[in-house]
This record gives C-alpha cells, structure tokens and sequence, in this order.
C-alpha cells in the first residue's frame, strides 16, 4: 500500500525495520507504540499518563508498556499495549520500522515501535492508564523553539534531558528523545540531544 504522507514514506525507508528481538539486558524492559495518522501532514497520538500510576504519573507519554514474559517482541508489547490503553485495534497498526532502545531516569529500556495508523480514528481511553489523549501534528516537534535540553540532577547525577513546551505542557525525557529523533529522520530537523540515549546515565 502506498503511504499518503511524504513523511511517513521518509520514515519508511529510513528506519531499520527487523522485528527488534528483546536484546538480553538487566533493566526491566519496555516497549512504546509511536502512531502516526497516515495524512499528508501525520499527527502523533500521546497520552497523560494517569495521576496514581507509581512511574511517569501526570507525564504525557506514548501507548506502551512493560514486557511480559510470553511477548516475543517488542512489537507484540507496543500492540498490545496501544490496544489496551487507547483502543487501537493490531490490524490498523502498521509498522514503519523501530528506533535504538532508550533507558529512562527509572532504569526501565524501552523500545520505541514506530507505526502508521489510519487518518480517522475512535479511540478508547483505559482511565487506568491515562486521563486523557490527544494528537499533535508531527510537524511541531522540529521547531526549535520549542525544543530545549535541561540538566536535571538524577540520583547524584547531572543528566541532560530534553523538552518540549508546548501549550501548557512540557513533553520531556524519553518521550521528547523519541519525537526528536524521529523527526530529525522525517524532517531534517537537526535537534541536537546531546547525549547517548541508548545508555544508563
């Protein structure tokens, strides 16, 4: 099938595409789904994440979650996971390919699945999980004046994390990396993250 957006079609051949086997790693691991609608100009679904929840609680963040020990990879988790927490069914989910997993400041590896879903969605919300979902237009992540790194001090140690202020929101850590690379591949954006994603801090 032919993809409607030029973006998503830039996603498509750049993006390393192999069914991202679970690596053998110590940290707990994770996986998120990165739906982007298949329109001339993609909008990315994100959610906040719910106010009682232990990791992350209040942050906007992609569908996704922990492994379970029957997921083959992570693809199996993101789907499953996106299903659960926003409705979206497996068969509308299409994968464009995967970015490096990413460790987050709570020690977890997740594995950004990035994927098309159609233009027209109905979406529904596990309260669960999060209290609320939107999109945004992909667009907006390459502009750099939305775009900041902070040094924030993680367990002793000065960790540099990106952000996004948008609206009355800051997207930031693994979520802002995950947007910002993707759109440096969609758009030749040139964000700079200044640090090595794939590795504890």
């Amino acid at each position: 099938m032919s993809l409607v957006s030029p973006v998503l079609q830039s996603l498509d051949q750049n993006l390393a595409l192999d069914g991202l086997v679970w690596d053998d790693s110590s940290l707990p691991q994770a996986a998120v789904l990165v739906a982007l609608s298949d329109e001339n100009e993609p909008r990315v679904i994100l959610g906040r994440r719910a106010l009682h929840l232990t990791h992350h609680p209040g942050e906007i963040a992609f569908p996704g979650g922990k492994r379970e020990p029957e997921d083959r990879t992570p693809w199996v988790t993101a789907r499953r996971e996106a299903m659960e927490e926003v409705g979206l069914g497996e068969d509308l989910v299409h994968a464009l390919g995967e970015l490096q997993p990413m460790v987050t400041r709570t020690g977890f590896e997740v594995h950004p699945c990035i994927a098309r879903v159609p233009a027209q969605l109905e979406l529904t919300i596990d309260r669960q999980e999060f209290d609320s979902v939107f999109t945004q237009p992909l667009y907006r992540f390459a502009d750099h004046k939305l775009f900041r790194i902070e040094t924030i001090d993680v367990d002793g140690r000065p960790r540099r994390v990106p952000h996004y202020q948008m609206e009355g929101d800051n997207i930031w850590g693994v979520t802002a990396a995950v947007l910002a690379l993707v759109v440096n591949i969609a758009y030749d954006a040139g964000l700079d993250l200044q640090r090595n994603w794939n590795t504890v801090p």
